[in-house]
């Protein structure tokens, strides 16, 4: 039974055409594996703090299959069971485009400081250009921030003071750690196990891992 259980989010990646595995990386510390130590230093959760499945996503706001996740997937996990309380979501940004994509992630943690980081997440992605077009710069980031009517010049201010510019690098120095290596990537978990999503997968491998998380 224990091994048929096993093979379950293996079958599933090999039928979906998908990178879906129970996740025990090599030379990683099962401490680090923890509900806190992995949502810790990322976004606020979207959803019920309290419920029973995560889904902790690593992003980049230039790449393209991220966008595409957002803008399809996401959207139907959010109506259908972030809403619902059965799923929560947290963000970590893990910007391989370089230093603009750096920058928007710095500037969403500007947005949370007036509480309006999934506004401005939201707003990023309405405002998708593709990967390395020059869409994001400082302008278009104000813009932005005027869209979703925060404080401009404190908005400004936390930018231009790169107030949050280490905790990305962090973030992306954790991700690298603990075998992040694309975006989108997604751990999903509960309190017992940790299934790995690997890239911009059709909505029914999710659901598939929800069901087996449960």
């Amino acid at each position: 039974m224990k091994y048929y259980y096993f093979l379950i989010p293996i079958l599933i990646g090999i039928i979906a055409g998908s990178f879906l595995v129970l996740y025990q990386p090599q030379n990683v510390d099962s401490k680090i594996l923890t509900e806190s130590n992995l949502i810790e230093n990322g976004s606020p959760v979207l959803g019920d703090s309290n419920a029973p499945i995560t889904i902790l996503e690593w992003g980049d706001y230039q790449c393209t299959y991220c966008y595409k996740f957002h803008q399809e997937t996401l959207e139907i996990i959010n109506e259908e069971f972030i809403q619902t309380g059965k799923v929560k979501i947290i963000f970590k940004d893990f910007p391989l485009n370089g230093p603009d994509s750096n920058l928007a992630a710095q500037a969403s943690y500007c947005a949370n400081d007036q509480e309006k980081y999934w506004q401005y997440h939201d707003e990023l992605y309405k405002n998708w250009g593709g990967e390395r077009t020059g869409w994001i710069t400082r302008d278009s980031l104000t813009e932005f921030a005027k869209e979703i009517q925060l404080d401009i010049n404190e908005f400004n201010k936390c930018l231009d003071e790169n107030k949050y510019e280490n905790k990305i690098n962090k973030m992306y120095d954790f991700g690298k750690e603990i075998g992040i290596d694309a975006t989108p990537s997604f751990l999903v978990f509960n309190n017992e196990n940790i299934i790995k999503i690997r890239g911009n997968q059709p909505l029914e491998v999710f659901l598939k891992t929800f069901d087996e998380l449960r």
